[in-house]
């Protein structure tokens, strides 16, 4: 199956693995590869030698493209960016910060970059930057987010609408049918996050993926505006924010009852009570943990099955 991204990134589906925190290390983003989509090493909760040992890991577990994510709030945010350079990575994927700051420097050097964005405006400031192509990631999605709680589905159409690079769509999508829906929308691919959770090599906590698996509809929810917006799950730390919002807090106080390592806490420890659990809407439309390329089998088996039935129409 070949289109805009699948060519710029030289693969063989057009499902890219989101960079997520606490989940996304090189057995993921190498399994991924290897299945034929786009794995991403999340670099937002690794120190810079980290990440050097987890490029240096899936270079050994796959000759297949592979890129890193780099939250451009990144405190060593330098060092990353020399480790990217320095390992030979093709492929980078900025998120959380102006698209200008590193863009020419990256493909100064040879890299393919990608910028995430929530709204039209950033959409055209990252085509104004130079970048390959954009994620559009819209209000469902799990994690941080944008502030202008703007649907994948609307997002897609308005932001195809406006520019000219390939578009990647993200928020919402963990399913064949997801897929084909974003691409009839005007997507040339989709970016995966929650559904990769769910997977036997994400390196999120065991308790935390089960407990994925378990949500239901309604179980997640969108706060912490006045910080980052974040979309996490429902446990008692969402509920110790909400108590607090009802004494119309300051941003100190949230940032105190936030505190430190949080997510870490919950998605990468296990802490199911304590922890900041970042998972998007879909969750209620998983209900298994399966390997990376089972889960790439099933949404590109789903994908032309809906595909042959919207034919029918």
């Amino acid at each position: 199956m070949q289109n805009r991204i699948t060519n710029l990134f030289q693969i063989n589906y057009p499902i890219i693995q989101a960079g997520m925190i606490w989940a996304s290390g090189w057995r993921l983003a190498s399994a991924v590869a290897n299945a034929g989509g786009l794995g991403i090493i999340g670099a937002g909760s690794m120190y810079p030698e980290v990440l050097r040992e987890h490029i240096q890991k899936c270079k050994h577990a796959t000759d297949k493209p592979f890129g890193v994510n780099i939250p451009m709030l990144y405190p060593d945010i330098d060092k990353l960016m020399k480790i990217i350079v320095d390992e030979g990575v093709r492929i980078v994927f900025t998120s959380a910060g102006n698209p200008k700051t590193y863009t020419a420097f990256l493909k100064e050097n040879g890299i393919t970059v990608v910028h995430v964005v929530s709204s039209v405006k950033f959409a055209l400031k990252a085509q104004e930057a130079g970048v390959d192509a954009v994620v559009a990631e819209g209000f469902e999605a799990g994690g941080h987010n944008g502030r202008e709680e703007t649907t994948t589905f609307t997002l897609i159409p308005m932001v195809k609408e406006q520019i000219k690079i390939p578009l990647i769509a993200a928020g919402g999508i963990a399913t064949g049918s997801g897929m084909l829906a974003a691409m009839v929308l005007g997507a040339d691919a989709v970016q995966v996050g929650s559904r990769f959770v769910a997977s036997e090599e994400a390196s999120s906590h065991s308790k935390f993926k089960e407990l994925v698996v378990a949500a239901k509809e309604g179980d997640t929810k969108l706060t912490l505006k006045e910080l980052a917006p974040v979309r996490m799950l429902k446990n008692k730390f969402f509920r110790d924010v909400e108590s607090l919002y009802q004494k119309g807090p300051s941003v100190n106080e949230l940032k105190a009852l936030l505190g430190r390592a949080r997510a870490k806490r919950g998605m990468f420890e296990g802490d199911l009570d304590e922890g900041e659990l970042e998972i998007g809407q879909i969750s209620g439309l998983i209900h298994d943990i399966k390997p990376a390329a089972q889960i790439i089998e099933d949404m590109m088996i789903e994908f032309f099955a809906a595909k042959e039935r919207i034919a029918e129409f």
